[in-house]
């Protein structure tokens, strides 16, 4: 009999651009309790990417500690900064806060968001594909956070996108994938591209659906920061992620519309026991 055993050399790695990653949880750093507690989040996460709101840390005026904790933890375990435009509501404004970002924290890479809806803070399609246009012509590594449109999100790759990150639910909810349909749609029709679920993930059993689903990674932060234990939940998911890339790996039964005996069950009968 063969059996599975996971080694160093059958790592599941993924790729942005060079960037060569094993991790596939990505981590906001908002709404933490206090700034060790997301330290130790992060550490328990082992994400090697974390996410921070330039224009929440700038309307701070002085964040108590939680860029330098996050700069501290990025150091300990080698994870790479994410700035994101959160709060903006046109390219314009997008645009600029990236160019802020880069100058800032010196990185290419920027999470794209400009918002079109104050009720569901639903991305504007129009306007973060202009900004995600400009961007890229910058040189920017742009993360367009986006919805499940195909379209849309066929655009951003045209645009020279590198990777999409479609909401699994309005951001903030935990109601995990609302539209799964959607989703595997994506998942089929744009096979090459990588995906990241970002928004709406409130469990680790959301997340990991994502993965079983053949999506390359997620990203949360409200599900960690607002529970009773941020480092056990970050724990968590991280296990759940790693379970259900795992799971797609190995190849997820099909489902189907009728039942199927695993033990067949046709020819001689079979006596059980002794004989009466």
């Amino acid at each position: 009999m063969t059996t599975y055993t996971a080694t160093k050399s059958d790592d599941d790695i993924w790729q942005i651009g060079d960037v060569t990653l094993h991790s596939r949880f990505l981590l906001g750093t908002a709404g933490y309790p206090s700034p060790q507690v997301l330290h130790e989040a992060i550490v328990a996460a082992q994400t090697q990417i974390v996410t921070v709101g330039l224009k929440r840390t700038l309307a701070a005026a002085g964040d108590n500690g939680f860029v330098a904790i996050v700069r501290q933890a990025m150091s300990e375990t080698g994870a790479r900064l994410l700035p994101n435009t959160a709060g903006c509501r046109t390219a314009r404004e997008a645009v600029q806060l990236a160019q802020m970002a880069r100058e800032l924290y010196d990185t290419p890479w920027i999470k794209l968001e400009v918002t079109g809806d104050e009720h569901t803070l639903q991305p504007d399609p129009f306007e973060l594909l202009a900004a995600a246009g400009q961007l890229v012509r910058e040189g920017f590594t742009v993360f367009p956070y986006c919805t499940d449109d195909l379209v849309l999100c066929r655009r951003l790759m045209d645009a020279g996108c590198p990777l999409l990150m479609p909401w699994g639910a309005p951001i903030g909810s935990g109601q995990g994938l609302l539209n799964p349909y959607a989703l595997r749609t994506l998942r089929e029709r744009l096979p090459d591209a990588t995906l990241i679920i970002d928004a709406g993930i409130g469990a680790p059993s959301h997340a990991a659906q994502a993965l079983e689903m053949g999506y390359d990674a997620v990203l949360l932060n409200s599900a960690v920061a607002q529970a009773r234990a941020p480092a056990a939940m970050a724990h968590a998911f991280r296990l759940a992620i790693e379970a259900g890339r795992g799971a797609w790996r190995a190849g997820v039964m099909a489902v189907q519309d009728f039942a199927v005996a695993s033990t067949p069950v046709g020819g001689e009968p079979v006596l059980l026991g002794g004989a009466t």
